[in-house]
């Protein structure tokens, strides 16, 4: 299916962008604490986006010791209440639903006229990839002005985590549309959990300016720079759990959040294309 002249268009320029080098030094310049560049740094960012401070436990914007510590701001813990019923899946981030729905012949909906493989996101690993088929995917977008930490749907166990190389595609709408396979281009991060509704995996897909992601239990997950598939298994030894709402991870500035789920899942009827979602409402539900 023809891709519409617009999206083309604004995809175009992404495909010759030397996107590691760009976030390399979007990576440093975001951390300088010298306060004069940090306060010029923060003040253009702010004319840029609209930020809502007044949800931000440090209420002031520049008095965060650098622009990626703006990024990665915490929250009033009564600005996110969580969705009651044990069966619940908490949505672990604010922002808006790409696509969700069921993972039709091992294929993932990325956009009218795209999708791409369930295996090909998880770094070609059959194992991984298995407990997914014929389960659900929903495909969250954190815009530059969300809250950019991720939190658990359920409380989980990890059992494994595989970083994997790839491009930084922007993952705006536009872009997202019209390029084939993005979220299997990109650079991701894939940290399964074993949790009550069975296998959960939690897919942080990197973009162009978001070359770093860090976990709760390993800091930095995503340097700069890396180039190799990484697998890290936890069946033994290290015992990593988290509970239902905790924090899992950030991102440092915005991009994507898949969420792969079993057979066992539905998802909450407001989880619609484009529908705004926010952290700790009801994403769906397990049997």
């Amino acid at each position: 299916m023809a891709v519409p002249p617009k999206d083309y268009l604004k995809s175009l320029p992404f495909y010759f962008l030397p996107h590691h080098l760009i976030s390399w030094i979007s990576y440093h310049l975001g951390r300088i604490t010298w306060e004069p560049i940090k306060r010029r740094f923060i003040r253009s960012y702010l004319s840029l986006h609209a930020l809502d401070m007044s949800e931000a436990l440090l209420t002031d914007p520049y008095a965060y010791e650098s622009l990626n510590a703006l990024f990665t701001r915490a929250l009033k813990p009564q600005c996110r209440p969580f969705a009651d019923g044990e069966n619940t899946l908490l949505c672990p981030v604010d922002g808006a639903v790409s696509q969700a729905g069921v993972i039709e012949d091992g294929r993932i909906f990325q956009a009218k006229g795209r999708d791409y493989s369930l295996l090909e996101l998880v770094g070609g690993n059959k194992a991984l990839a298995e407990p997914f088929t014929g389960g659900r995917f929903a495909t969250l977008y954190l815009s530059p002005v969300d809250y950019h930490r991720v939190h658990m749907p359920l409380a989980g166990r990890l059992s494994d985590m595989l970083y994997v190389p790839g491009r930084l595609f922007s993952v705006a709408p536009a872009t997202v549309r019209g390029i084939p396979r993005l979220f299997a281009r990109n650079e991701r991060l894939v940290c399964r959990f074993d949790t009550a509704a069975g296998p959960m995996a939690l897919v942080m897909v990197g973009a162009i300016n978001v070359s770093a992601i860090d976990t709760v239990w390993g800091g930095a997950a995503i340097p700069p720079s890396a180039t190799r598939v990484h697998h890290t298994r936890y069946q033994s030894g290290i015992t990593i759990e988290l509970d239902k709402g905790a924090e899992m991870g950030r991102f440092n500035l915005g991009s994507t959040v898949i969420v792969l789920m079993g057979t066992k899942t539905r998802w909450d009827a407001a989880v619609t294309p484009e529908a705004k979602v926010r952290l700790g409402q009801a994403l769906g539900y397990y049997d």
